[in-house]
């Protein structure tokens, strides 16, 4: 292979020129990590010519050449099924049930079944026990495979779910820390209103913490994803709690052809050494894969982050008659440089990289086990699943700085441990009604979490005083049906309804007054329709109600929470409760085609009601009130495989997000600061959704054969949002290009670099506007001063923008062996 020797001579260059990984302030790679990086080079650049010769052609798994079809949904609707319903389990690896085989593709069907070869070291097993993947229900339903998803560039692994058209994903304090989700016009936070899940197994975290549905990614190691499979909206009576903005299912792959080793140096410190493999154990496979990871990140006061991650996957069978085990273990450590103020860069008070509080930071780990087993027999098919998981976070932050303690300052420490543990189980038939084929499913999910809970104050990590420790445990369980009638072989319904009940006992340490329980059950029904008689072109429609859970603290509190065990005495102000449970609305009507060779192109309009809510905060510990909502909105996606080795696509999402009604207590609070305006502005009453976006976009072009040179270049978008009801503060707007360049020989091996933020914007991974107060703020001397401002003033502080930004231009070179 002639192409070789320039290849090497251009990483050496590469590596060269990067200092082996050093980061842009001198921080330089550990000698673990500059050994395994000159051993791997060395071995690359001695033995090519001999391997290229003399290695046998890379498996399809090992090249993420993308499967003949489309990869099965990662998951089916997981339901309930009595023991004496289920048949006994059988578990083989050839199916009981004769199938034809399938019918050869097309010069079509092959252009636009995948991606180009992807770089990814493995995808498109056969997800044993997921269960049959079903027809899309709406046009804004699809499934990404993990060739696609590893095809793409990306800073940190929560960005895959960025193939949900529309999702924009970020991070605004530490590398550890969940990641923050824009979908559908709606802040998510952390995670509420959209769903994910993990081979079956649940990331939300109920009462959590941090944040009310917390989803913290970064214990996925991509290279062992499968696939992807996006579902938006209330619509399905499988999903529940999360659920009614988006609900992603992420399927993990079952084996590799050949083990994988790799190895990632990259700018501002940035180390991962990764490896997986497979092999046979009886009559199934066992995988293991496991990842090694550091960061400092280019802030003044380095993340200095040390992730550990490992998992073990046992697999036997088929998607449809099968049966996998699969263990993870994780833990992560890091410091984090929060969001500051914007008025403290730009006063050269602190520089675009530095801390207000260097001390922030956090810890968590996580360690799971699940099963899940699927049968088909004569009358359709059924499959379950069980989890358990075990978890901890403990978090620092600091996002007022001086704002309510104005000596010693506001960090505070979140802990979160518990352990959860669920199931879902469900069985499907397939009959007829008046001749016409039908497919019914009964299903039930339950889950239980045991939570221990702490909030306290703190000065540099050292405890101050306590806000509050609770005990909880939330249980839930839901009973769903769904059927669908096929009228004809172009137009099918789907009618659904599903049942939750949950139950939640608080047991509140220091404050007996916000201890209790609570109770509540909701119901659902579900409907679509999809109608295609017309060439290669289906129209949608769908309709639902859904929920989401609150944080059971929020639903037994009676006041503001004061440390009682200290002072019996204290005083404290009423608060009201909450409701457990909290209803949404949607519609949604959409057009996908396929009548242009090699295109698939959706166009979705949407409609989404969210019900008057109380939303509790973890970071305060009490509730703050929120009115209804509505947003509607329209998605435009298009990908574009005029080629095996080229695929383009492109994703327009534009959202109208408004409160409904009027917000009597925002006027009366800025009633209340008259005569100052730094803490008045941005306090009006309004309609305005803080943080709502309402255009976001994507693009992307992907490119490359199974073997040589390959590439990706990716441009995202997130628009201009209101950042306070009245509009008074507004975001800037975030554009961001990532880019991919690499070599992938004939033996499996391959090299590739990519290029993260490819413009060097300088902009932010998320603007917030809320009130603080800094040491160089006149309102704090004000406050502190023998003539203060009226309380209310001194207790919102400053309004102003704060920001956490982007990462400048970064470097990451990745070395991958297969053998």
């Amino acid at each position: 292979m002639a192409g070789g020797t320039p290849v090497i001579a251009m990483v050496f260059r590469c590596v060269a020129a990067m200092g082996i990984g050093a980061g842009v302030r001198g921080r330089r790679v550990s000698t673990l990590f500059r050994q395994l990086a000159l051993a791997l080079i060395v071995l690359f650049s001695a033995g090519f010519r001999a391997a290229v010769g003399q290695a046998p052609s890379v498996p399809e798994a090992v090249a993420a050449v993308p499967p003949a079809a489309p990869a099965p949904s990662p998951s089916a609707p997981e339901s309930p099924a009595l023991a004496t319903v289920l048949p006994a389990v059988t578990v083989s690896t050839t199916r009981p049930i004769p199938r034809p085989k399938p019918a050869a593709r097309t010069a079509e069907q092959a252009a636009s079944a995948g991606p180009p070869a992807s770089p990814a070291p493995a995808s498109g097993a056969p997800n044993v026990a997921a269960g049959p993947a079903g027809p899309p229900n709406l046009a804004s339903q699809m499934t990404v495979t993990g060739a696609e998803l590893n095809a793409r560039p990306y800073t940190r692994p929560g960005e895959l779910l960025e193939a949900t058209p529309g999702l924009i994903v970020t991070q605004h304090s530490g590398e550890g820390k969940a990641n923050q989700y824009f979908l559908r016009g709606y802040n998510l936070d952390h995670g509420t209103d959209l769903a994910i899940w993990v081979d079956d197994m649940p990331v939300n975290m109920r009462t959590h913490a941090h944040g009310q549905g917390y989803a913290d990614l970064n214990w996925l190691m991509p290279e062992t994803v499968n696939a992807l499979a996006i579902r938006k909206g209330p619509y399905f009576a499988d999903e529940g709690d999360f659920a009614s903005v988006g609900n992603l299912r992420i399927g993990l792959i079952d084996k590799v052809d050949r083990n994988v080793a790799q190895l990632t140096l990259g700018s501002f410190g940035y180390e991962r050494l990764f490896g997986m493999g497979a092999t046979r154990v009886g009559e199934g496979t066992l995988l293991l894969a496991g990842e090694i990871g550091r960061y400092n990140g280019p802030w003044t006061n380095p993340d200095d982050l040390r992730k550990l991650n490992g998992l073990a996957r046992y697999t036997l069978g088929t998607a449809t008659d099968g049966l996998s085990v699969t263990g993870m273990a994780y833990t992560n450590k890091w410091n984090s440089t929060d969001q500051v103020p914007l008025r403290a860069i730009t006063s050269g008070e602190i520089g675009r990289f530095d801390a207000e509080d260097p001390s922030d930071g956090g810890k968590t780990q996580r360690f799971s086990l699940s099963a899940r087993v699927a049968q088909t027999d004569e009358t359709g098919w059924w499959k379950a699943n069980a989890y358990l998981i075990k978890s901890s976070l403990d978090l620092f932050n600091d996002f007022t700085y001086f704002l309510n303690d104005p000596i010693l300052g506001d960090q505070f420490h979140q802990h979160d441990g518990r352990v959860l543990t669920g199931g879902n189980a469900s069985r499907t038939f397939k009959g007829s009604l008046a001749g016409l084929p039908t497919e019914t499913t009964f299903g039930f999910q339950t889950r239980y979490d045991d939570i221990d809970l702490g909030l306290t104050n703190t000065f540099r990590r050292m405890f101050v005083s306590n806000t509050r420790s609770d005990k909880v445990q939330e249980g839930s369980a839901a009973i769903y049906a769904e059927n669908m009638v096929h009228w004809t072989d172009w137009f099918r319904t789907t009618l659904g309804w599903r049942g939750d009940a949950y139950a939640a006992h608080v047991d509140s340490i220091y404050d007996g007054r916000n201890s209790g329980s609570s109770r509540a059950a909701i119901g659902s029904p579900k409907f679509s329709m999809v109608l295609g008689p017309f060439h290669r072109t289906e129209f949608f429609f769908g309709a639902g109600m859904g929920m989401h859970s609150n944080d059971a603290r929020g639903t037994t509190i009676t006041e503001t929470p004061v440390d009682r065990s200290q002072n019996p005495a204290a005083g404290s102000s009423p608060v009201g409760p909450a409701p457990l449970l909290v209803r949404t609305r949607g519609a949604e009507v959409g057009v996908r085609t396929k009548a242009i060779a090699g295109l698939d192109s959706s166009l979705s309009l949407f409609v989404l009601d969210q019900a008057s809510e109380l939303i509790f905060n973890g970071d305060g510990g009490d509730t703050s009130p929120s009115r209804s909502s509505r947003r509607y909105g329209i998605e435009w996606t298009n990908n574009y495989r005029p080629a095996p080795w080229l695929a383009i696509d492109a994703d327009l999402a534009l959202s109208h997000a408004r409160f409904l009604g009027f917000d009597s207590e925002q006027a009366d609070a800025y009633a209340s600061l008259a005569g100052f305006p730094q803490a008045q502005v941005g306090n009006a009453p309004g309609d305005r959704i803080p943080n709502a976006p309402a255009i976001v976009a994507s693009a992307g072009i992907t490119l490359g054969e199974t073997t040589g040179w390959f590439g990706a270049l990716r441009w995202r978008y997130l628009g201009v949002s209101p950042l306070t009801e009245d509009n008074a503060f507004r975001s800037p707007p975030m554009s961001l290009v990532n880019g991919r360049l690499g070599y992938r020989f004939d033996n499996g091996w391959r090299v590739q670099l990519d290029l993260l933020n490819l413009l060097n914007s300088k902009t932010n991974q998320i603007t917030y506007a809320y009130g603080s107060l800094i040491k160089a703020d006149n309102l704090y001397a004000a406050c502190l001063s023998a003539t203060p401002p009226p309380a209310a003033v001194c207790r919102n502080g400053v309004m102003d923008r704060v920001l956490h930004p982007v990462e400048p231009l970064a470097v990451r070179l990745t070395l991958t062996a297969v053998f």
